[in-house]
């Protein structure tokens, strides 16, 4: 194998671990994890829970891309993935994916703790299997009910450091939870035609986009106030509600957009900011902690 093969091969297996989505996840993962203590948490706990979760975070990620290669064949953004254009082999890819989900359980429980590890498998069988296998093809609440799995991370990272399931965790899986709908129907609003092709129920294809914008609007409006419970309930400050509010009034601007301009070009903005929205909102969660700043 020449060197730039086996470079076109690194490439093929980092994109099957969608690294973007990956990045994203143990973001909020190092987060809970930084939230769960007053001070830093123990580096070892730190290090190999985030080695732990990115792993699993990429085992069913490449799951995925082995279950919908068929359906990616189909869809304009992504047919270019490895198995579509033939650049690797399903067995490949489905043993790439059990050699880093195996990787991902065997740190986990040998050095951090068996509810991390528990809990990870949970999410990783969750978003492999229940949603890409079932609810995905079943149902329009597909991205509703499967959010679950992608709004594990946070909780994670804290049982990572301390062992147990705060209610504070449970707000940071709250507020993905809720975000994941408006989040992606921006994106399924643009790219309808791909998934009605590639007969994936998204809701804009089985109820119309004018039904699915003002679901977005209203999960927003929802996102917005589930934001204000970790300073309600005293988990953060000043910091954190201010910021909050001001990415929480911009997430319901582009909503609102979306219900006026009704174009492609508004929802892909709006499914853009959403990402910037999550990562600032969990970035004004740890600045918070570290920084916070009083009334009295």
């Amino acid at each position: 194998m020449t060197v730039s093969n086996r470079k076109s091969t690194w490439k093929n297996y980092l994109q099957l671990c969608k690294p973007r989505v990956v990045a994203l996840i143990v973001f909020t993962a190092i987060v809970g994890m930084l939230l769960a203590t007053p001070g830093f948490p123990p580096f070892d706990k730190l290090i190999y829970g985030t080695l732990g979760i990115a792993l699993a975070a990429s085992s069913a990620a490449a799951i995925n891309h082995f279950i919908d290669q068929k359906a990616d064949a189909e869809m304009g953004r992504t047919q270019n993935r490895p198995l579509p254009k033939g650049a690797l082999s399903s067995r490949s890819v489905i043993t790439f994916a059990a050699i880093l989900g195996a990787l991902a359980m065997g740190i986990l429980t040998l050095k951090v703790n068996l509810l991390t590890a528990f809990l990870t498998f949970l999410s990783l069988i969750g978003y492999a299997i229940i949603y890409t296998v079932y609810l995905k093809k079943m149902t329009p609440q597909n991205i509703v009910i499967g959010g679950a799995a992608g709004a594990a991370p946070p909780v994670l990272g804290w049982t990572a450091i301390t062992g147990t399931v705060h209610p504070y965790a449970l707000l940071l899986f709250l507020i993905i939870f809720v975000w994941t709908p408006p989040h992606f129907w921006a994106l399924a609003i643009a790219r309808r035609d791909e998934y009605a092709k590639a007969a994936i129920p998204m809701l804009p294809v089985t109820h119309g986009v004018e039904f699915t914008r003002l679901q977005i609007l209203l999960y927003t409006i929802l996102l917005l106030v589930s934001t204000l419970l970790p300073y309600l309930t005293g988990m953060s400050g000043l910091v954190y509600v201010l910021a909050a509010s001001i990415l929480g009034l911009g997430f319901l601007y582009y909503a609102i957009q979306m219900m006026r301009k009704k174009d492609n070009k508004t929802a892909m903005r709006t499914f853009a900011y959403s990402i910037i929205y999550l990562m600032l909102i969990f970035a004004a969660l740890l600045t918070d902690h570290y920084f916070k700043l009083s009334l009295k």
